[in-house]
């Protein structure tokens, strides 16, 4: 583990590949390096896109991360996609649509399969994001798998959101709903070339009056991510979002929501796998009959199981 760690802190993409791979396996040995790394990280700016499916989640993060590497900036970017809900399999096709970024030694794309988690993202997404934190990166891009009305836990691991919305959806005003607007710190209306874009652009800005005063609004910006255009002007506003958490003090209240929100995620699956290996399986499952049945509501069952940990 010590050479792993060693060729990672000299920039050692392979090395990179397989620390991620044992953290995202949740292994002991991606534990240890987690630990190694954790410190050397919160530098890089991380930027969550999120969006309905079909918005153009993955071409506009391809040239967004085009438009950081003009200016200079190192990129990874982090690509959750679906998975399958019986075999947890992925087809990881957001690797394929970023094919031009992966001659590029200044971008990393790392392709993860969600396992089933809700909200977008993959459980072990937090701790990718900090591994390629570590390696230098400058800015790291969180694309989401598909997100509904409420799958907003991207605020919780990304500084800056980015919504997309799409024009011609037949479902405008109805996909802000229920908190993913108010997650967003940047809009977008991706395809702006398409028919629908400006009125989309004056619903969104016209929402935005009912923010509460004296509250940051996030900016609506149109792109045409298939030709580039007005990405520059997305990642201007990406930094003005950054510079503005700096100045308010809001970047370190962020980073402790943040940081308390990781914390408790994790006490709760290490308390879940602590109940399920001191259960027998012929008790669980005597549990889960009577709840079936009736005879037993779900909150006793709970409560019996947690009772084994006071034990």
């Amino acid at each position: 583990m010590d050479s792993l760690i060693e060729r990672f802190l000299e920039g050692d993409r392979r090395a990179l590949a397989r620390v991620i791979s044992r953290v995202e396996n949740e292994t002991a040995e991606g534990r240890e390096c987690l630990r190694a790394l954790y410190p050397r990280s919160g530098r890089a700016h991380s930027i969550g896109v999120t969006g309905g499916a079909g918005s153009g989640k993955s071409t506009l993060t391809g040239a967004l991360a085009a438009a950081f590497r003009r200016r200079g900036h190192t990129v990874g970017i982090v690509a959750v996609d679906p998975s399958s809900p019986f075999t947890h399999g992925a087809i990881l096709g957001d690797r394929i649509r970023m094919q031009d970024l992966t001659l590029d030694p200044g971008v990393y794309v790392r392709s993860m399969a969600s396992r089933g988690a809700l909200g977008g993202l993959a459980p072990t997404i937090d701790d990718v994001v900090a591994v390629m934190d570590a390696f230098g990166f400058d800015y790291v891009i969180i694309e989401t798998v598909g997100a509904g009305q409420d799958e907003v836990e991207i605020a919780g691991t990304a500084l800056t959101t980015v919504l997309v919305n799409n024009p011609g959806t037949g479902d405008d005003i109805q996909a802000m709903k229920a908190g993913i607007l108010e997650i967003a710190d940047v809009l977008v209306v991706n395809k702006a070339d398409h028919p629908g874009a400006d009125v989309l652009v004056s619903q969104l800005q016209a929402l935005l009056t009912l923010s509460p005063a004296g509250s940051r609004r996030p900016p609506v910006l149109k792109t045409t991510a298939t030709r580039g255009e007005g990405l520059d002007a997305l990642a201007d506003a990406i930094d003005e979002h950054r510079a503005y958490l700096e100045s308010s003090g809001e970047l370190e209240r962020q980073r402790a929501i943040d940081s308390r929100h990781q914390v408790l995620s994790i006490a709760r699956a290490i308390l879940l796998e602590r109940i399920r290996q001191a259960t027998p399986e012929e008790e669980l499952e005597s549990l889960v009959q009577q709840v079936a049945a009736r005879r037993l509501d779900p909150h006793s069952a709970a409560e019996s199981l947690a009772a084994r940990l006071r034990a």
